[in-house]
Formats: structure tokens, C-alpha cells, sequence
């Protein structure tokens, strides 16, 4: 791939600055994979550096297999997508007043916002404090748990986007009664099996035969690596575990339009309808963003079709991603939380399509802008000193003296060519804050001050 030292750059870059031990990668084209690699330790302690068989937790990527599978069961004439929910699960949940239909729960859109069920299981696992456990062990609990979840909705059903892993947890038991077996099985025999990924697991009794898996670690609050552990028992939400090999197998069967080597997965329409945007969702970074059925969907990637998911349990996270009109893909696995493997995962695809991240990838655009503005300023004699910190998404402007202490977050507004514009919310109002960078330094106003960044 032409830049292919521009994304290794990248990797290591981002890998570097947020502690990440290892990320493994790979890019499609057609039915090749034309790029394979791993970065750093898949185990820190003993110093085993990760490749691209490394077996990683995927989380949420698990949810297009579960939406795959329903779809199967569809050309089966087993279910339908209007079908409601109550028609195979004892539990009656009318949010708003309206019944939820299968669809519903593909798309995001039963009108009931997040339980926190996963969050909660999660972080038990490994070990966060202040956090309620919940022993959902079977579907007799979930059931029991998502008895009154109607009365925590809030828009009736197919009317707004709120991201309910526990609907997934829904269509899994709805797989279980309609294909007679576990839901793992039934993915392993209609999904994994044909298309060969024959290292992608549901079970632990199966991940720890397998000789090459990544270690699963946390960042404590002091930014320091610690050992942990992956949250088995989560199931159709985000349970699967894999490496970017297989998953470069899957890719290929979605941009072959459901086929793989001579097999019928699903049919080229069920494909085709995962990838149509049912329901609009907000804060995205491009235009035409939206959920389809277990799929992510940016309708304007640089003028294509963008379709993907991206995964989280924390102490593992991954991004998939393709794009059907060029019939590339990416996929994307790292075992700790640190910099987003959708971000690298975008900047590959960008670099594949000719176009340059740095400068058209406005979130790399802002990074960049970020680590310039970052550090020491002083007034006029330096009699004021502060500082300009980062903090997650946002610019801090920082003081702590012994009775004076500023703590002002700073919210993009613009970002031009050499001026780079902020505000501090205040009870309402703004309060710009204003970096000009010119003769290779930064000044920033902000109020009455003028500050200087030092070099």
C-alpha cells in the first residue's frame, strides 16, 4: 500500500503516547489481505511481542454476527424483522406504549436508553470500585432484570437511537429458541465454521488452550498498566474474542455480499439491509451517520459508504470497518484502553482511498492543534503563569496556586490555519479563548490577558 510508513508511523506514534502494549492490524483489498502486522507485547511481563494471530477480545463488533445470524434465520422463514419481540421471549415491553420489534433492538431504537448491565459486569471484572454487581448468570436474570425497563424509556420504539447492549442479550435468547441451540453454537456452525475462523471463541476453556492470546490490561487512575482479566459471560452483545486474521475473512464475506469462497453465508439483500441507516445518530464527526442492523453506517467517508462497528470491554478494544464500493477494509484489536482503534483504523482507510488524514480527518486535525497549544504560558514579565493541559476531549487552562486556582475547560470553536479559536462555558455565556501561532510561537488572549507559550 502506497503511505504504508505513514500508518506504521502513526501506530507507533499513538501506541507510544498512550501506553498501549500491543495493536494488531490488517488492511483488505478485494479478496486479499494486502497488509498484516503487529505492534508492540501482546504479555509485557514476559516480553512477547503480539502478530497478527494474537487473539484479542472484539466486544461489540460481536454484534453484527448477532445481527448476521438473525438475518440467516430470516431467509430461513423463521423470523421476521417486524415480528415483536414478546412473540419469543416472556416479557412484555410497550415503551411509550408500543410494542418492541425485532428490529428495533437490531437498530438501537426500542426507545429504552442504556441499562448499564454490561458497564456494570465489566467493571466488576476487573476489579473498578463503587460498582453495583450483577449476577445475571442466565436468561431467567436478564429477564428479571429487564422486567420494568419500559418505565426507564423514553421515546416510544423506532423513533430515537439509544445504544441498549441488552437488546442484543434479547436477540441472542431469540436465536437459542428458534435455532434449538446455544447462541454461541449457532454463530460457531453458520458463521465461523464456513468461512474457517477457526480461532475466533465464545469460551474460556477455549482461549486458554489457544497458545497465542493477548493479555488483557487496565490503566489505574495513576497512568499506570495493570494485569487484568477478560469478563466472560458476556454473550451476543460482545463475547466473541478473535484475531485480525479471522476477521479479515469476515470483512472479505460482507464486501463479497454475504459469499465466501463458493459459500452462501446470508444472501446479498440481507447484507444490503444490515447497511441501511435505520435511524440517524448524533455527535458524529461526518456527514450522514446512522445505525443500520448491527452495523455502524457514515454514508459520507470521503464520498463512499463507510460500514463498520467498533468494541469495547475495557481491557480490550477493536474497530472493523469497510467500505463496499472500493471493497477495502480494515480491522483493528488492542488489549488496553488508550487511543481509539476506530481513529487508526479511519486514518488506514483514508490512506487507501489516496486522501491525507493529517489534514482531512478533523479529529487528527484537532489532535495535532491540541499538542502545539499544550503547555507553559506566561503574561507580560511572566507575571502570571498557567498552564494549558489536556484532559480526554478537551484544553484545560490550569492554576493552582495556595488560594487561587483555575481550572477552565476550553471548548473547540474553530480551528483556521494559524488561529485556533475556544470558549469557556460560564453559567451560560461565553468566554473566548483565542491561540494565534505566528513567528514560531503561540499566544494566547483570553479575558483581559495576553500569554505566551514558552518554549
Amino acid at each position: 500500500m502506497k503511505d504504508l510508513y505513514k500508518l506504521e508511523s502513526f501506530i507507533l506514534e499513538k501506541i507510544s503516547k498512550t501506553k498501549l502494549p500491543s495493536l494488531t492490524i490488517s488492511l483488505i483489498k478485494d479478496d486479499e489481505i494486502i497488509y498484516m502486522r503487529g505492534f508492540g507485547y501482546r504479555d509485557l511481563e514476559n516480553f512477547i511481542p503480539a502478530d497478527p494471530d494474537t487473539i484479542y477480545g472484539i466486544g461489540s463488533i460481536t454484534k453484527s454476527f448477532t445481527a448476521l445470524s438473525i438475518m440467516a434465520l430470516v431467509e430461513e422463514g423463521k423470523i421476521s424483522l417486524d415480528d415483536y419481540v414478546d412473540k419469543y421471549i416472556p416479557i412484555d415491553l410497550r415503551p411509550g406504549g408500543e410494542k418492541i420489534r425485532i428490529w428495533h433492538l437490531l437498530s438501537h431504537t426500542s426507545g429504552i436508553p442504556a441499562l448499564g448491565y454490561a458497564e456494570a459486569y465489566i467493571r466488576s471484572f476487573i476489579g473498578e470500585e463503587s460498582v453495583t454487581w450483577l449476577p445475571i448468570a442466565s436468561h431467567e436474570d436478564m429477564i428479571s432484570f429487564l422486567r420494568e425497563a419500559d418505565k426507564w424509556a423514553v421515546s416510544p420504539s423506532g423513533r430515537q437511537y439509544y445504544y441498549l447492549n441488552e437488546g442484543y442479550v434479547l436477540l441472542g435468547m431469540i436465536i437459542e429458541k428458534l435455532s434449538g441451540v446455544k447462541y454461541e453454537e449457532y454463530v460457531k456452525k453458520r458463521i465461523l465454521e464456513p468461512l474457517e475462523m477457526r480461532r475466533t471463541y465464545f469460551y474460556k476453556n477455549d482461549v486458554d488452550k489457544d497458545p497465542n492470546v493477548a493479555t488483557p490490561y487496565v490503566i489505574d487512575r495513576d497512568g499506570n498498566l495493570k494485569r487484568s482479566v477478560f469478563p466472560y459471560g458476556i454473550t451476543a452483545d460482545g463475547g466473541l474474542l478473535s484475531n485480525v486474521r479471522d476477521l479479515s475473512k469476515y470483512i472479505m464475506m460482507l464486501i463479497n455480499r454475504g459469499r465466501s469462497g463458493g459459500k452462501e453465508i446470508v444472501s446479498r439483500e440481507s447484507i444490503e439491509e444490515m447497511e441501511e441507516i435505520r435511524i440517524e445518530t448524533p455527535g458524529g464527526y461526518f456527514r450522514g451517520e446512522g445505525y443500520g442492523l448491527g452495523l455502524r453506517i457514515i454514508s459520507d467517508f470521503f464520498g463512499r459508504k463507510l460500514v463498520g462497528h467498533g468494541g469495547s470491554v475495557h481491557v480490550y478494544n477493536a474497530y472493523l470497518g469497510y467500505i463496499p464500493s472500493e471493497r477495502i477494509g480494515v480491522s483493528v484489536l488492542t488489549n488496553a484502553p488508550g487511543y481509539s482503534p476506530t481513529f487508526i483504523g479511519q486514518y488506514a482507510l483514508a490512506l487507501m482511498l489516496g486522501r491525507d488524514p493529517e489534514k482531512e480527518l478533523v479529529y487528527i486535525l484537532h489532535e495535532r492543534v491540541y499538542e502545539k497549544l499544550v503547555g507553559d504560558y506566561v503574561s507580560y514579565k511572566e507575571t502570571m503563569k498557567v498552564k494549558i493541559e489536556r484532559r480526554g476531549p478537551l484544553l484545560y487552562i490550569t492554576f493552582r496556586g495556595k488560594y487561587v486556582v483555575w481550572d477552565i475547560p476550553l471548548v473547540p470553536e474553530k480551528i483556521g490555519e494559524n488561529e485556533y479559536v475556544f470558549y469557556s462555558p460560564n453559567l451560560g455565556a461565553k468566554t473566548p479563548a483565542v491561540f494565534y501561532e505566528r513567528d514560531g510561537k503561540i499566544e494566547m488572549i483570553y479575558e483581559r490577558y495576553k500569554f505566551v507559550k514558552k518554549i
